[in-house]
């Protein structure tokens, strides 16, 4: 079954001079409009699409990327409002539409404002709520220490940004672990640091431990080279400085250093880093 409002990987049924019509299951077909058939699909091929009705009610392909797709949530923009309700901007050609019921104060247009998608029962239809905290909930955990996730900002603290986890559940970044500022919508990388025996979730920003290494001695090098050799850090600069010039914390940073030292790849001098001369 073809699931509206995710993402479905469809085969290509028949060429249409408006477009190309992608196998839906059980004698549906579903159009693929021209302005998005990729210039080497043909009849057969399977195609990574995104399922949507549009305003006529019909089901309709598209390679256009939303901005969530059914059960995420993300930051959305008010594109127009009406006696019944507002509707926000997708990121394709459709506006999805959060009934006045469902806001948590009156939209009005150029507002942002933090949705969560799902499929209205009557309708069938993607709608949208501002109402999300019903479905955040850290009562039963889907999540683990130390496992990769996907973060949107909720809300800033006195201790921290508290961030939505995947979705589902809330946690909160403490600012020692933030090296910038970040706005309300934000999305980003992180991972479970630590959870708590009531279920309270501590997050780290980026990719944990060693596993990013590998990647960041990569970017060190290139940037080496392309500064003539030289970088003007090392293990003694500040966390501030080394975020924001190479977009990691110091912890990854150093591990990063360590690790290409041992290879003998770079030499440390009072000031800085310094890019070893390979010998022919």
């Amino acid at each position: 079954m073809v699931q509206v409002g995710q993402y479905n990987t469809l085969k290509v049924a028949k060429e249409v001079d408006f477009g190309m019509y992608l196998d839906g299951g059980e004698g549906e077909e579903i159009l693929l409009p021209k302005r998005f058939v990729p210039a080497d699909l043909k009849v057969d091929d399977e195609i990574r699409v995104f399922i949507y009705h549009d305003n006529e009610g019909r089901v309709i392909a598209t390679t256009q990327e939303p901005v969530a797709t059914v059960g995420e949530i993300a930051m959305m923009e008010v594109a127009d409002v009406n006696p019944a309700g507002a509707f926000v901007k997708w990121g394709i050609m459709k506006d999805v539409f959060i009934p006045i019921s469902l806001q948590e104060q009156k939209m009005k247009p150029g507002d942002r404002r933090l949705i969560r998608l799902f499929i209205d029962d009557k309708t069938g239809r993607v709608t949208g709520t501002e109402k999300i905290d019903k479905y955040l909930s850290n009562y039963e955990l889907t999540v683990k220490e130390h496992e990769p996730v996907d973060l949107v900002v909720f809300q800033k603290t006195d201790i921290g940004y508290k961030m939505i986890i995947n979705s589902k559940h809330m946690g909160l970044m403490h600012y020692n672990e933030v090296f910038k500022q970040y706005e309300i919508g934000d999305k980003l990388k992180g991972f479970i640091k630590h959870i708590r025996p009531d279920n309270k979730i501590d997050i780290s920003h980026g990719i944990k431990g060693y596993t990013r290494v590998p990647e960041e001695e990569t970017r060190i090098l290139n940037l080496l080279v392309e500064n003539e050799g030289y970088l003007p850090y090392n293990d003694k600069s500040g966390p501030e400085d080394i975020h924001a010039f190479f977009g990691m914390s110091k912890k990854t940073f150093k591990m990063t250093l360590g690790a290409l030292y041992k290879k003998r790849k770079i030499e440390f001098t009072q000031t800085g880093t310094k890019l070893v001369e390979e010998v022919d």
